[in-house]
């Protein structure tokens, strides 16, 4: 059975949790602010803060920013639950939108949803391929666009324009005009969950990169303040030597990473550009060879002179299908032992959102993409026989379901 995403764990990352816990420090600690700032680094954002989860990340910034009810906030229809649960957790709206060919938010769709209600627009970087933040930003400094805006807060006050916080779960490591995933908006938020490149088994990080006057360093003290109960020293903080008082200064969160997360994110970012990201560019790279040879295949877009994508998920869809028979043709691929997904069923299908008055048929690109789409493997340990039993199955399939 080839499996879909099975993380990487070798002993390069079994030495270093051992080290962890055998140093007796094994919550938010010394490994934890080290991430962070590798991260920093690595992204070239302003300061950044590891938590529990990527939908933390994005939950503990709608909060930050004061997201309230009668409030909006702009999702893409075409996305995982996250990103819209954390805003009907604030009390606000979600404003679904559609997405274009290429799965990504529509900037059409965008400027026709913008209302005075509107606070924040969510773009996802879906399979890891960056959305068009130039044009996104652009959008929501314009003169009128501004105009529009009714901030509620002093931190919304002093953006003075909605605020785009990207959901950029799949695209660590990815570029956009020569700047990497993680500087290209006021806030980004990565995702380290089991299947995602990087993993820390759970995990994510709030990457800050809000413009002038804010201060990002001081904002990240603070969201680390809200990602600990609103205390006001983290364990290691406390264990000093006459350092045991604290104070609660506001009703916060629960959503730290531990130091055993962050000895794994470590080991996976030193070597993520030249390992990782080469081994998973092979993988999509081999799977384009294939397919391009085939009429029904529709083969992701990954690379362009302006993006490149992290190579999260390859995002296959079969020309002039059915969701019915897209359903038939993987099944037939999982009967002949290889694990495939789709990535994603669009929120408005889901019974939640529905119940709630949403019409997929609001949505008819989205749902176009998802009708037709199969996530196929990508993961370090695939090795090219391996792609070849992939490719043999999904050719296969797709010939006695359309033939």
């Amino acid at each position: 059975m080839i499996p879909f995403s099975p993380p990487r764990i070798d002993q390069k990352i079994l030495d270093a949790v051992c080290d962890t816990l055998r140093s007796g420090w094994i919550t938010t600690g010394p490994k934890t602010r080290l991430f962070e700032e590798k991260l920093t680094e690595f992204s070239g954002n302003a300061a950044t803060l590891c938590v529990n989860s990527a939908t933390a990340g994005l939950e503990i910034i709608l909060h930050w920013f004061g997201l309230q009810e009668g409030d909006e906030v702009i999702v893409p229809a075409y996305t995982y639950c996250s990103t819209a649960n954390v805003v009907v957790h604030c009390g606000a709206k979600v404003v679904f939108v559609d997405s274009g060919e290429d799965f990504l938010i529509s900037l059409k769709a965008i400027e026709k949803a913008i209302t005075p209600r509107t606070k924040v627009i969510m773009p996802v970087d879906l399979a890891g391929f960056p959305c068009d933040y130039d044009e996104i930003l652009s959008l929501v400094k314009r003169k009128e666009i501004r105009a529009l805006f009714q901030p509620r807060n002093d931190r919304q006050n002093q953006l003075g324009r909605i605020m785009v916080l990207s959901d950029s779960a799949h695209s660590l490591g990815a570029w956009y005009k020569a700047k990497r995933a993680g500087s290209l908006t006021d806030v980004t938020v990565f995702s380290f969950h089991a299947v995602k490149n990087l993993t820390t088994a759970e995990g994510g990080a709030v990457c800050l990169n809000l413009p002038e006057p804010f201060d990002n360093n001081q904002i990240c003290n603070g969201l680390r303040i809200k990602s600990l109960h609103g205390q006001t020293k983290d364990a290691l903080s406390k264990m000093q030597i006459g350092s045991w008082r604290y104070d609660i200064i506001e009703p916060g969160f629960k959503c730290n990473m531990t130091d055993i997360q962050s000895a794994m994110g470590l080991v996976e970012l030193e070597r993520y550009d030249n390992d990782m990201l080469a081994k998973r560019k092979h993988i999509f790279q081999e799977y384009d060879k294939v397919f391009s040879t085939y009429g029904w295949a529709q083969l992701p877009v990954y690379e362009t002179e302006e993006k490149k994508s992290s190579y999260h998920v390859y995002l296959l869809r079969i020309k002039g299908i059915t969701e019915e028979q897209r359903d038939r043709i993987i099944r037939k691929i999982f009967d002949r032992e290889v694990a495939v997904n789709v990535h994603f069923v669009p929120l408005p299908m889901m019974t939640y959102y529905k119940n709630a008055g949403y019409r997929m048929e609001d949505y008819p690109v989205a749902y176009d993409n998802y009708s037709r789409e199969i996530t196929l493997p990508v993961y370090y340990d695939l090795s090219d026989p391996m792609i070849k039993e992939v490719t043999d199955a999904v050719i296969a399939a797709v010939k006695s379901v359309i033939s």
